[in-house]
């Protein structure tokens, strides 16, 4: 039963879409309000006409907003990114980046494939003094790239190895530094550097033997050009170049964790200790800690040690002071392509006073 007034009609005369669940008197809010009840042939008010279209109307309308303002949400993020040179953020790479990507990658090749093929490179030679005995003992190989365009030989080897052609420069590069190292003293070793990856090469004995200089007179030093993410392959080649007569050094110490972490897993008879670390040591009291420490260490491990980038003298006698081996450097010879200057060296080394003193 429902109510009307004061009587109550059967529930199957319940006006359509009308439940009384709570057997309440209605209030008046049950019944139409006479502004709302429209008279026969009268439009409705525009209130009511729109309430009649506000369900499709407003949907289309929030719609059109919301793609208003992600459209300005959007390009007003781009503008900000790009303030800040970062627009790849929001888009994918335009066909002109495409097309210079792709030009840009076929003038490397070019340019690598040329060198390549001329051998346009030449090597120059920098002496490596014994600060016992004031004489050349050494000398390393640094390669020069003689075409163009004119760039530092560590941009011209990482281009190549972008391409892939990394180890076949790398090898030019030694093949051509052996070659040249027959117009040195006989009593002088030649360092070249190598990368872990040239060393597990099937290659580097084959040029290794053409060369046809001695294995004692030369020391393959390990770069940090890239990882190494296992080192037993690499401890196996080594190995058979020890046998050999070879000596492995490991260059740039203190530089960076890959060389300390190569010292310790490699065990060289050399160890070079890198150019950050020998700057400015006579008057700094951690990098003396630091060498001295090394110094002990290369005591303990029956290694070599050499200070690279000695500049001045009174660097120089710093590390003579602390009780390193060797030291190569631009007080001590600059790097040359000459042989004149090159035969030169053992009678330099023994003109005027002696590495460490004035």
């Amino acid at each position: 039963m429902i109510t009307t007034g004061n009587k109550r009609l059967p529930t199957a005369a319940r006006p359509s879409g009308h439940v009384d669940a709570s057997g309440l008197e209605p209030g008046p809010w049950d019944k139409p309000s006479a502004q709302f009840r429209q008279r026969p042939g009268r439009r409705p008010p525009a209130a009511q006409r729109w309430r009649a279209r506000s369900g499709t109307l407003s949907a289309a309308a929030w719609w059109f907003i919301a793609v208003v303002c992600s459209a300005a949400l959007f390009a007003a993020i781009r503008r900000l990114l790009a303030i800040f040179g970062l627009p790849s953020l929001l888009e994918g790479p335009r066909l002109e980046d495409q097309t210079e990507s792709r030009l840009t990658a076929a003038q490397t090749q070019d340019r690598i494939d040329a060198v390549l093929a001329t051998r346009a490179l030449v090597t120059a030679f920098q002496p490596i003094y014994s600060l016992e005995t004031r004489t050349v003992v050494g000398a390393e190989a640094l390669t020069r790239i003689v075409s163009s365009p004119v760039r530092s030989p560590e941009t011209w080897f990482a281009e190549a190895a972008s391409i892939g052609r990394g180890l076949d420069l790398e090898f030019l590069a030694m093949a051509t530094a052996l070659r040249a190292a027959g117009q040195l003293p006989e009593s002088v070793y030649i360092a070249v550097n190598l990368s872990p990856q040239a060393c597990l090469d099937p290659r580097l004995t084959d040029i290794l033997l053409k060369s046809g200089l001695p294995p004692r007179r030369i020391v393959v030093e390990i770069t940090e050009r890239a990882a190494v993410p296992d080192y037993a392959p690499l401890l196996l080649a080594l190995a058979e170049l020890r046998r050999s007569g070879l000596r492995i050094a490991v260059d740039d110490a203190g530089a960076g964790f890959a060389s300390m972490r190569h010292i310790l897993r490699l065990r060289p008879e050399l160890i070079k200790l890198d150019r950050s670390i020998v700057a400015g040591i006579d008057d700094d009291r951690s990098k003396r800690a630091f060498v001295a420490a090394m110094v002990t260490f290369a005591e303990e491990t029956s290694a070599g040690l050499i200070a690279e980038g000695v500049e001045t003298q009174s660097e120089l006698a710093a590390v003579a002071e602390l009780g390193i081996n060797s030291a190569q450097g631009y007080f001590l010879g600059t790097p040359s392509v000459s042989a004149a200057k090159w035969l030169g060296w053992t009678q330099l080394s023994t003109a005027g006073p002696a590495p460490g003193q004035q």
